[in-house]
């Protein structure tokens, strides 16, 4: 038996041999299937969800996770006016300079800063968490097979181990998770938060909330995108409708 199908045999015979806990601790059960409001075509965000969502972020997420590429300028975007996002902003500070001194210097972050990295470096965050290293939010939906459906799932999928099922030191099992172990501990927890439109901080919905926020994160321009290729569709269609009242026009007296 040549060498290539003599170890695929080992291989299957030791998959099957395995015990069955122990297999299902690698499969990860498929994302729960979520409806979300800027879906399809004519989808657009929840804006209340998105500052729900905002609120979840910077109060829970924000401390080990970044996002990079969010200027607090854009948070208008969301609902909040300029004076509160000025106020926002104002609870940040930032590196700025050189000064006169030629020194690096730290002030009060402005609408046009971004929102600064909750560590100095790559180093410093693997430090602060065992070893791993927390990425960075901006585009995770995007970059994570599932979007919005992976993320909540992942958010609300934290459970005790099935028998039989080891949990590391220093990681936590989610069934949605692939392999079921995670590092980052559970972080949402009932009315973790509290809603200043009063809607109750149940862990769905706070997992609801920073995933459409995380969505709108990783596309702010998608209602644009939208509006455009809808008024692209409807130009389509009228100019089909002339083009095809002038064929027959032209073509009117030809049989």
């Amino acid at each position: 038996m040549p060498a290539s199908r003599l170890g695929l045999l080992v291989l299957g015979l030791a998959l099957a041999v395995v015990p069955f806990p122990a297999r299902a601790a690698v499969e990860a059960e498929p994302p729960v299937r979520e409806s979300w409001p800027h879906q399809g075509i004519f989808g657009t965000f929840d804006r209340a969800a998105l500052q729900r969502g905002f609120q979840v972020y910077k109060e829970v997420c924000s401390a080990c996770h970044g996002t990079k590429y969010l200027a607090f300028r854009n948070l208008t975007a969301l609902g909040y006016t300029e004076d509160e996002v000025k106020a926002i902003a104002a609870e940040y500070t930032v590196m700025d300079g050189p000064n006169d001194q030629g020194e690096m210097f730290e002030r009060p972050a402005r609408p046009s800063d971004r929102k600064p990295s909750p560590y100095p470096n790559e180093q410093a965050a693997r430090a602060a968490n065992n070893g791993a290293y927390p990425p960075d939010l901006s585009l995770i939906v995007k970059a994570r097979a599932g979007g919005e459906n992976y993320i909540y799932s992942l958010l609300i999928g934290y459970e005790e181990p099935p028998a039989g099922v080891t949990v590391p030191d220093g990681m936590h099992y989610n069934k949605y998770f692939p392999g079921h172990f995670i590092g980052m501990p559970p972080i949402l927890q009932p009315d973790g938060v509290t809603y200043a439109d009063g809607t109750k901080a149940t862990v769905a919905q706070q997992a609801r909330d920073v995933t459409q926020f995380l969505a709108w994160l990783a596309e702010p321009r998608l209602e644009d995108r939208k509006r455009t290729g809808i008024k692209a569709m409807l130009f389509l269609i009228v100019l089909t409708g002339l083009l095809y009242a002038y064929k027959r026009r032209v073509w009117a007296d030809v049989h």
